[in-house]
Parts: structure tokens; sequence; C-alpha cells
């Protein structure tokens, strides 16, 4: 017997259940919610199950902006068999269904936060021209394009009629910054109360991290409510070799003037290297049954670069869940929304079980070519 389903928002639904897009409402959404102490901090972790439309909808730190850093990679709407989500929207209905979302995100963070959005060809020029303000739907709130860069992979999907497709864009945007006057005293409650999950005092927090903050915070070093209106940005947190020093042995990468550490470079936006491919096969990293897995090195570099300790971090598409593995990991906040209860509950397990690659595209060099001189560097 042929089960008779139809789609709904983008929802496959049995038509025997009786279900609906907003069924969970009614019944209570299934919530994992758990905390840990990482990186010197105690880090909250939840876990959503349902449409993030409907989650971030509701969720009272969206509807305050208090979202420090939002990393989507959403169905690519080419037809893959995610549980009951239909991925072969008609394309109207896809782009409304992503202007949606990206909507909500945009809401919820707070001025200065970050947008980061991993999509292929397909969806990228649309992206960028609504959340440019381009098109005849307007964003909700303005957004400044900081980087559209490329995660670049080996072994794409093989093709004898085109160039082989080997990358995805994962387009960087943030909030504008609050003007300064209007970020003094502004802020309420310290971020402890109103996370309700840091109860230590802020010097017993901070006290095992090993970089002074001003050096983990980048350009960023306003204490407290100040810097909550204001861009974070950590070149340092994901500096990698330069080729100056890497491969060509120039002494003046040891004297650098830019404000980074010598020998070391703020990464190029095109990203590719060791354990940058796609997660496949028998990689260490892989969480079977799902077919759309980042690296971790990918959400390391993004989470490491646009948030802090004790940051609020949210992924409205949890999926095999890399991004609330890496922010977990990493000291911060994190929400994440997924549609399938199945893979909510794998996420969480893997989120709780932590990364197997922590630190392991941090440092290093992404150069191609072999090295020609030895860098000499001075006795201490």
């Amino acid at each position: 017997m042929t089960t008779r389903t139809y789609v709904r928002n983008g929802v496959r639904v049995e038509a025997g259940e009786g279900e609906s897009a907003g069924a969970s409402k009614k019944k209570g959404k299934k919530e994992y919610d758990f905390t840990a102490r990482k990186e010197g901090v105690e880090a909250r972790c939840r876990v959503i199950v349902g449409d993030c439309r409907d989650t971030l909808a509701e969720l009272p730190e969206a509807k305050r902006s208090e979202l420090d850093l939002v990393f989507a990679d959403p169905p690519f709407n080419w037809n893959r068999a995610y549980d009951k989500w239909d991925d072969a929207l008609a394309e109207d209905d896809y782009v409304a269904f992503t202007f949606d979302w990206l909507d909500l995100c945009i809401k919820g963070l707070r001025p200065g936060g970050a947008l980061w959005v991993n999509i292929p060809d397909d969806w990228a020029a649309e992206i960028v021209c609504f959340l440019k303000g381009r098109m005849s739907r307007k964003p909700a709130a303005a957004v400044e394009m900081q980087n559209w860069c490329v995660w670049h992979y080996r072994f794409g999907q093989n093709a004898v009629e085109r160039f082989i497709n080997s990358k995805v864009h994962a387009l960087y945007f943030t909030k504008p910054e609050e003007p300064a006057a209007e970020r003094r005293g502004t802020q309420t409650a310290p971020a402890a109360e109103r996370r309700g999950t840091q109860t230590a005092p802020a010097a017993e927090r901070r006290g095992t991290q090993t970089a002074p903050a001003a050096e983990h915070r980048g350009t960023h070093t306003e204490p407290g409510a100040e810097r909550r209106g204001t861009r974070t940005w950590n070149p340092k947190a994901i500096a990698e070799m330069s080729d100056r020093a890497a491969i060509y042995g120039d002494k003046r990468t040891l004297s650098k003037k830019d404000g980074m550490p010598a020998k070391m470079r703020v990464p190029m936006d095109v990203w590719y290297g060791q354990f940058w491919g796609r997660v496949q096969g028998n990689n260490t990293e892989r969480r079977h049954y799902h077919d759309n897995q980042l690296p971790e090195v990918y959400l390391e570099r993004v989470v490491r670069a646009c948030s802090n300790p004790e940051d609020l971090v949210l992924d409205p598409f949890l999926g095999s869940g890399t991004t609330g593995v890496m922010a977990h990991a990493l000291g911060r906040n994190f929400i994440g929304c997924e549609f399938s209860a199945e893979n909510a509950k794998h996420a969480v397990e893997r989120i709780q079980a932590g990364p197997v690659r922590l630190g392991a595209g941090i440092g290093g060099s992404s150069a191609i070519f072999e090295k020609r001189r030895e860098l000499s560097e001075p006795n201490p």
C-alpha cells in the first residue's frame, strides 16, 4: 500500500497522519538542553526539533536580537532524501522559503553580529542580491557583505559536459554596528544573567584562557556592553602561515607591521587544504546516513573568527551537527534548529562526543608550491 503524501511549506507530510507544519507546536517541541565546561566557561547547548521558521519566530534570544553569530547550511533544493522535508520545491517557493528564514536570522542578530550562509552556485546570486537589497523584496534589516568566500574541495561530482564543480560559496555578512554613543548603557543585564548559564565570576570564568583578552578578541577590546554592538573579528585566532614564510624564506615576514604575528597571515578567501575535503567514505569525521556534512576545520574557522567564548551561536539547519560540535567545544553558547527528530538526536550525540580535529586547521600553511628556501630566524 502506497502512503499518500503532500507538501506544505516545504514539509512533506503523510496524508493519513493529520499532521501539518505547525503540529509540533500543539504537542510541544522536543528540545535538548545541556551545559558543559569548555574553554574555561560554562557553555550551554540547546537543540530544538522543528521548522526553523517557527522556532526563530518564537525564540526569546532572537526576538531580543541577541545572536552573535548565525551559520546556515540550508537544503539546496537538489531533491535529496531529507527526512519528511521536500527538497524539490518549485523555484519561487524555494526562494520565498530562503528569504523567510534569512529575514528571521537577520532580525535575531545583534548589531555587529555575523551571518554566514553555505550555498552552491544555484542560489548564491539570489541570496547575495537579496541581502544587498537589490531584489524587489528587501531584507528585514540592512546587512553588509564582508567576504564572498569559496570552500574548495577535491572529488567534486564527475562531469564530462562541463567543468567539474568543486566548490560551495561561504557568504559572510554582518549587521551594521551600533554607534558608540548608543552602545553605552544599553545592555540591561550582564551576559551571565541574560543567558542563565554563567554563574562564576568573570575572573574565575576566564582564568583558564591562555591568550590575553585583547589578543583573543582581535581589534575589539571594549569591555562588556560596549563590545556587544561591535563586529567581532579575531584574525589571530585563525591565522595561517604566509607563503613568504612557508615557501620563500622571506625574512620580511619576521617583522610584520600589520598587527599579525611573525610569519602569519589572515587566511585567503578561497579555503582548501588538508582536512578541507568533503566528508564522505571512511573519513574520521563522518556521521553515517548524512551526505552533506561540512568539515570541522570550516566551522572552527568561522566560529573562532566571528565569535568569542560565551557568545551565542545559532544554526537554523543543524543537520549532522558540525556547527554545534565546534561552537560547544570552543566555549560558545549554542542553539540549533533541526526539522528531523532523528537527525537532531544524532547531532546531539556528536556534540556531546566533541570534535575529532580541533585545531587541525589553525596555524598551518595552505601553500601549494614546494618550499624553495628555508627561513633563517635569528637566535633568541
